[in-house]
């Protein structure tokens, strides 16, 4: 059991210290000009001709941002998408513009990107939690319990971003198509936060086969211990047969 846990639970901390840093990654996108923070963002648009607007706009996770994650506006937590322009904007899709964050934003995109922002940070919370809980998983198949519980919370929480966050900017992306305007989804942000997800998913299976793994290796012992067992009554009876025999012969002889 020891001997399993402690291959399998290495292996998934890896995997899970994998996730949290593209998870970082994804949240400290714009935050400065480096490679590749600069290149991270989940949308890039045409806004030139609208209202307020920048010519080109990147909207990344603390940011909204021009063309190379540069001339941002300040940090704010979940900021409305509709913070590109100024309100009541004229040259926008419309599908984008309604009354929340200052007449900026409609609703699907305020609440959606709101409670989307809000469970990556919930994701980033049980998985560093995960984390730290996986070392106990190398000591035996509670430890790996405890730490694949938190996992599969993470992965739960992780997978409700992911998701609000395709849903999101694959739709923005739409809407700006459809009006006339040429609009791309981040590469990196995509394929990080997927890829985040998709590590953290092999971490919790790992975790999870940890458990059944230490299951396995007491049956597999039992099994042995018992098949000794039996072995040594056979051994025993066959050494009673043989004495046995022996008397008899040894009667007949002084018969």
């Amino acid at each position: 059991m020891a001997r399993l846990n402690a291959y399998l639970a290495p292996l998934s901390l890896l995997f899970l210290a994998g996730s949290l840093v593209m998870l970082w990654f994804i949240i400290l996108s714009a935050v400065t000009t480096t490679t590749p923070l600069n290149k991270t963002y989940f949308l890039s648009a045409d806004t030139s001709g609208i209202t307020g607007a920048r010519s080109v706009t990147q909207w990344a996770y603390f940011y909204i941002c021009g063309e190379g994650n540069v001339g941002c506006n300040k940090a704010a937590p979940a900021p409305p998408l509709g913070w590109a322009w100024s309100a009541n904007p004229s040259g926008a899709p419309p599908q984008l513009v309604g009354t929340h964050g200052g007449d900026t934003t409609s609703s699907y995109y305020y609440y959606m990107w709101r409670f989307g922002w809000v469970f990556y940070l919930i994701a980033l919370v049980f998985s560093t939690v995960a984390f730290f809980s996986g070392f106990v998983a190398c000591f035996g198949r509670l430890g790996s319990a405890i730490a694949g519980l938190l996992a599969a919370l993470a992965l739960f929480f992780h997978t409700i971003a992911v998701s609000l966050m395709t849903a999101v900017f694959v739709k923005m992306r739409n809407a700006f198509i459809a009006n006339g305007r040429s609009a791309s989804l981040g590469r990196w942000a995509f394929g990080v936060s997927w890829g985040s997800w998709t590590a953290l998913l092999i971490a919790t299976i790992l975790f999870c086969v940890g458990i059944r793994g230490g299951d396995n290796s007491h049956s597999g012992g039992a099994g042995r211990r018992w098949g000794r067992r039996q072995r040594s009554v056979r051994s025993r009876r066959s050494y009673d047969m043989n004495g046995a025999t022996n008397g008899r012969r040894v009667k007949e002889d002084y018969a």
